[in-house]
């Protein structure tokens, strides 16, 4: 099957895929946006009014056929770049087109990675707040918080085996959400005069505050960015067959809680939740229970798209190169330790500072819409790319502009409420970002490379002379060098002066991570015959770096063809045909006292190596075998003081 093939293919078990890996998010949206509505309206807070019920659901439909389904399902999902979504790979498409494109990136990656702190407390918190119906003085903090440390808890061994009872659980839940729906339409079929976009308009340009309402409305769209985001697991035809019938079940379950909402047009919400209204009293615990491993399920969903997102950042170069696992044989399955305590810690904060689901909501999508409006822009770029005709970009930046726009002017009165939180998180994210890819460029500046070629007389004599004992067999350096005929000033001076390495064979590696997710391939240049060689690997965005296993193989497969012989040269060695022993060696920069540079490089440096010390070195991170592996430190000289004032005294 050819790979556009397999992006559009629709199965059985991909439609059931998509059901458990993607609509976790805006799936569970229905436990908190009517209440949302209604409890934050500026006439009477609370209060149940048939212009609000209308007007509010009404909103929800126009807000989830023109925002997920026309911009997302049917756009979004054509930018895929080799079948991977989400707003990473979508800038990978497009970067090359203007440097400025950085911006959107950044700031729409940090914004999705702090939504993704928001999402696992307000969805567990609104599923176990329904117990409150039951059980009116349970203290469901405490549920909560032990919920999610179970849930972060599980990363570490991957979620394959979840992931496989995903599809159904999910099946069952918005089976259940079209059903419990559909009853109380039945009883009041009245409620399908919402569908009509005279009401949202009523409420927005004539109720009192109606405009403000929208900053809850938004709440029902939140999943659609992660809807983008997974498209890598699924495929696009999943996608767009499956949100048929979860746009369905929504929609049932929120026109049966508008109906509901009706019968009791006048009276005070209260505690009550819509939502948990439509059961009947004996499947209360039944569907509490159903709601509470959907809302698990939407957390998962949200973890494993902050963990891609964070290597796809590592790989663009604005993120530290921390540490990834692959806990499972799944494909672009990962776990980032650092991340998952990240936001382990975020998650328990925000339970604890807010303690209720009602108090989140102001904290949850404000910073969305920023992920949202940026992907507008990148994707403008992308259709322009594509040659679309002019009249339909301005058309489509015109429509999304002031939808989106609409929604976080609305969603700004959250900011006092909770929605500093999210931004908080989001700012303190750009500015990791920000340091990162700027450090990164300041570093290659300043990066020293020459010729190799005029250094490989002096490394074959250096290899032959026995004077000097030998530092190894074979001795790796990683080098970043993009030439194949360049080297960095620095693995010279290590190699001859700082403490004069001599060995057998010298490679040279160097990792080129491409825009493609998927790529696998490298390419061997023999800079000296048996005495030195370059490796260069093109790795996908989403390829585990993986260096020893590659390196290895790549040896192997030059061995087979003859090309090497790694037999070690000491003579009671060779005789026995012992392989010879390899060596890594990581260079890592450290800033020099001798530097004086700009004000804006200086902080960004500074806080590019205070970041450093938090995390592990490099060699982890391109997965080297710790026990083979030297780490030097090397300075990092910006510009070196020019006039010293010293005086020779006698």
């Amino acid at each position: 099957m050819d790979a556009k093939h397999q992006h559009t293919a629709v199965s059985t078990a991909g439609l059931l895929i998509a059901l458990g890996i993607i609509y976790g998010d805006i799936g569970t949206s229905p436990l908190y946006v009517m209440k949302s509505i209604i409890q934050s309206q500026s006439v009477s807070p609370g209060q149940i009014d048939s212009h609000l019920v209308y007007g509010g659901i009404s909103c929800v439909f126009w807000t989830l056929t023109l925002q997920t389904t026309i911009k997302y399902v049917l756009l979004t999902l054509n930018a895929d770049n080799n079948g991977e979504g989400g707003i990473f790979s979508l800038y990978a498409l497009v970067r090359r087109r203007a440097g400025w494109l950085t911006i959107p990136a950044i700031i729409g990656g940090s914004a999705l990675l702090a939504d993704g702190v928001i999402t696992p407390p307000i969805s567990v918190s609104s599923a176990i707040e329904g117990l409150e119906a039951v059980y009116p003085h349970i203290p469901t903090v405490p549920i909560v918080i032990g919920i999610l440390m179970a849930l972060f808890l599980l990363q570490s061994f991957g979620t394959q085996i979840v992931g496989k009872a995903f599809g159904p659980i999910m099946l069952i839940w918005f089976s259940m959400l079209g059903v419990l729906g559909g009853v109380w339409i039945a009883e009041h079929p009245q409620i399908l005069k919402a569908l009509n976009p005279y009401y949202a308009y009523d409420l927005l340009v004539h109720y009192p505050g109606g405009f403000w309402l929208l900053g809850a409305v938004f709440l029902c769209t939140t999943g659609a960015e992660a809807l983008y985001s997974d498209l890598g697991h699924c495929g696009k035809g999943n996608i767009r067959i499956s949100w048929i019938f979860v746009k369905t079940a929504l929609l049932l379950n929120y026109m049966g809680q508008g109906a509901w909402l009706i019968t009791h047009q006048g009276e005070m919400l209260g505690t009550r939740n819509p939502f948990y209204e439509l059961m009947p009293e004996w499947f209360l615990l039944i569907g509490i229970g159903i709601a509470t491993i959907a809302a698990i399920i939407a957390s998962q969903a949200l973890i494993t798209g902050s963990f891609t997102l964070v290597a796809e950042a590592i790989r663009l170069n604005m993120w530290p190169k921390v540490k990834l696992n692959y806990p499972t044989d799944v494909k672009g399955q990962l776990y980032v330790p650092s991340m998952n305590r990240l936001l382990l810690a975020g998650c328990i904060g925000v339970v604890l500072y807010f303690q209720k689901s009602e108090n989140m909501e102001a904290a949850y999508g404000l910073a969305i819409t920023l992920t949202m409006l940026m992907t507008t822009l990148l994707l403008t770029m992308w259709l322009y790319s594509k040659r679309v005709p002019m009249v339909a970009i301005g058309l489509f930046v015109l429509v999304y502009g002031a939808i989106e726009g609409s929604f976080l002017v609305a969603n700004l009165i959250k900011f006092p409420h909770g929605g500093w939180v999210s931004l908080a998180i989001g700012a303190t994210l750009i500015g990791v970002m920000y340091v990162w890819l700027r450090a990164y460029y300041i570093k290659r500046r300043l990066t020293e490379f020459v010729k190799i070629e005029p250094y490989m007389e002096a490394l074959k004599q250096l290899s032959d002379d026995e004077s000097i004992s030998k530092y190894a067999t074979h001795l790796v350096f990683m080098s970043s060098a993009e030439r194949a005929s360049e080297i960095e000033s620095k693995i010279i001076y290590s190699i001859f002066q700082k403490r004069p390495k001599r060995a057998d064979i010298y490679w040279f590696v160097h990792v080129d991570t491409t825009d493609e997710p998927y790529t696998m391939e490298y390419k061997v240049t023999e800079l000296a015959p048996d005495d030195a060689f370059r490796i260069t690997f093109r790795l996908g965005f989403r390829v585990e770096q993986r260096i020893n296993l590659y390196f290895r193989k790549v040896v192997e497969d030059l061995v087979r063809n003859k090309e090497v012989d790694i037999t070690s040269r000491y003579e009671s060695l060779s005789k026995q045909h012992v392989t010879g022993d390899f060596r890594f060696v990581v260079l890592e920069k450290f800033l020099s006292v001798e530097n004086e540079f700009p004000l804006v490089e200086k902080l960004v440096m500074q806080a590019y190596f205070y970041i450093k010390q938090f995390i592990a070195s490099e060699d982890k991170y391109f997965g080297l075998d710790t026990s083979s592996v030297k780490v030097e430190k090397v300075p990092l000289v910006i510009t070196p003081v020019r006039d010293v004032a010293l005086k020779r005294i006698q």
